[in-house]
């Protein structure tokens, strides 16, 4: 392992996450009707926050400048899974240092550094898990009890910014950024970008690297403007839609109230937010395909169809879509029977928000579907390991690696009455690499044994009595436990139960929150950029 290269790397990327940082403090002012000194805190934790990162990464930078090898396949591994480590870490720093406080019982307490890493970590990876309690619920009076007369909100502006800036950041990707700005790495930067780019098939879209980070950046910007102007249109404040679209143009979830988006009660903001899912889950490459191919080869303009005809062609993303209609159908359908709702139209509209924002793993509610009938939930359930397309922003298993699972299984049992025949791997009449095949199944055997051993261990570390004050409806802990792996893995955030679109994670001990913000970088990053770093021969110089 180069060591100087890796402290050069994590210094830069420290000195990155600290700059992000300042464009959340212009929102502790004006202070909106809260008291100076709630949001001086978070102003100047910010500023803490920032001065430690930027110290901190200078330092790291400085230390190991002196070796400017190239970036070789190991060195990227460790700057890809110790980044998002150390950005999560960073990252909590706003959280601690501004005393932010949470709901705790009848109490209000300060978050724990548990707390702050697991909120954190829950942005960048854009899992929108959180333990922060009541978004817009009275602050406590000088006894530690709640004021029910002075209504504010427990966390500062400035630093609500920083909880949804960070989904953002990680949605394309911290790394993605990181090679975006650098443009000196080289083949180093490929490196970097095969282990971050979430999938088993992406492929560049252009031959230098750092064109595709920029080409990727770009769009994913001109997205979110276009969904922050129009949800400002529809009603929003401009505070609240930038949060808002950082949430939805990244998969993450996180919003500005205890309601999510069902606060604001309207179906137009509702069926916005489910297109620019759709859009996010989507691979952003052919999004670059589509806007760079407005010619052909004779200089004559394509026509529309042509133009989104790579779109379309892509079997990834026609099954996708199949996946999104047909669940949608299905929970409408669910809905009716049961007589969930009074109207068709809000049938159609809550089906659809929940199949596409659990499908992508956005995490955004509009209703409380633990409410719903058992078929509901469980086919919810089963949508959370999907996820959207490779090299979207999307978190799950992906649904390309469904799409391989199928063919490779269908090749399989052919193979056990035809031995005899020779059948390539072919996507898009292109052949893959047998290895791919070993890959993909691979990598559904780790998921299941990180699913079952996670829960099992997370049932071990919590009390038996632990969620004893909360509404089980009829579940066990155990249940609830394995719900919360499910979402967290696949980075959605929202569960069943004592997790469910209504709850969040404050209930679990602290040993809990560490394990799953860990759940959540492999989710992330697709498991082998953490899992190598517990191997001891990984750090060994040869």
């Amino acid at each position: 392992m180069k060591w100087l290269l890796l402290c050069r790397m994590l210094g830069l990327l420290s000195m990155l996450v600290g700059g992000s940082m300042v464009f959340s403090l212009p929102w502790a002012f004006p202070f909106c009707g809260e008291t100076p000194e709630f949001e001086s805190a978070g102003f100047y934790g910010l500023c803490q926050a920032i001065a430690i990162s930027v110290a901190s990464g200078l330092v790291l930078y400085l230390f190991g400048r002196r070796d400017q090898s190239a970036i070789l396949r190991k060195e990227a591994f460790a700057v890809v899974g110790l980044g998002w480590m150390l950005a999560g870490i960073l990252g909590a720093l706003p959280f601690l240092l501004s005393g932010t406080q949470r709901h705790a019982g009848d109490k209000v307490i300060e978050v724990t550094i548990a707390d702050c890493i697991f909120e954190s970590i829950s942005g960048f990876t854009t899992t929108g898990a959180s333990v922060l309690t009541h978004l817009e619920a009275p602050r406590p009076g000088p006894d530690g009890t709640i004021d029910e007369s002075a209504p504010a909100k427990l966390v500062p502006r400035c630093i609500m910014f920083w909880r949804c800036f960070t989904h953002w950041l990680g949605g394309m990707g911290i790394i993605v950024l990181f090679v975006a700005i650098l443009g000196q790495l080289g083949a180093g930067g490929k490196a970097l970008m095969r282990r971050e780019v979430p999938g088993p098939i992406t492929e560049t879209v252009r031959p230098r690297i750092r064109e595709t980070a920029v080409a990727m950046w770009l769009i994913y910007v001109g997205l979110s403007a276009i969904l922050a102007v129009v949800l400002m249109f529809e009603g929003m404040t401009f505070y609240d839609s930038l949060c808002h679209t950082f949430g939805t143009m990244a998969t993450g979830g996180f919003s500005t109230w205890n309601a999510s988006l069902g606060h604001y009660n309207s179906a137009v903001i509702e069926w916005t937010v489910i297109l620019f899912m759709v859009f996010a889950g989507t691979n952003f490459t052919l999004y670059y395909l589509v806007l760079s191919g407005g010619r052909n080869s004779d200089g004559s303009r394509k026509s529309l169809a042509a133009r989104f005809a790579p779109l379309f062609r892509d079997p990834e993303y026609r099954l996708y879509l199949s996946i999104l209609f047909v669940a949608t159908a299905l929970l409408f359908g669910s809905l009716m029977r049961n007589g969930q709702f009074e109207h068709a139209a809000d049938s159609i509209r809550h089906a659809a928000f929940a199949t596409v924002s659990i499908t992508t793993t956005t995490g955004f509610g509009t209703a409380d579907f633990d409410q719903w009938n058992d078929f509901s939930r469980a086919l919810l359930i089963g949508l959370m390991f999907v996820g959207g397309c490779a090299g979207s922003t999307g978190g799950g298993v992906k649904v390309a690696r469904f799409l391989l699972f199928a063919k490779i299984l269908k090749l399989e049992v052919e193979t056990s009455f035809r031995p005899n025949v020779v059948r390539p791997l072919r996507v898009s009449g292109v052949n893959l690499d047998k290895s791919l095949r070993h890959e993909v199944v691979v990598y559904f055997c780790l998921i299941l044994v990180i699913f079952v051993a996670s829960w099992l261990l997370l049932a071990a570390i919590e009390p038996g009595d632990a969620w004893a004050h909360q509404d089980s409806g009829g579940r066990t802990q155990l249940l609830d436990s394995a719900s919360a792996v499910a979402a967290i893995l696949n980075n959605i955030g929202p569960g069943v139960g004592a997790v469910g679109p209504t709850m969040n994670y404050a209930l679990f001990a602290p040993q809990s929150k560490l394990l799953l913000s860990l759940l959540m970088l492999l989710g992330r990053l697709e498991l082998f950029a953490i899992l190598v770093l517990f191997f001891p021969s990984f750090w060994k110089t040869q």
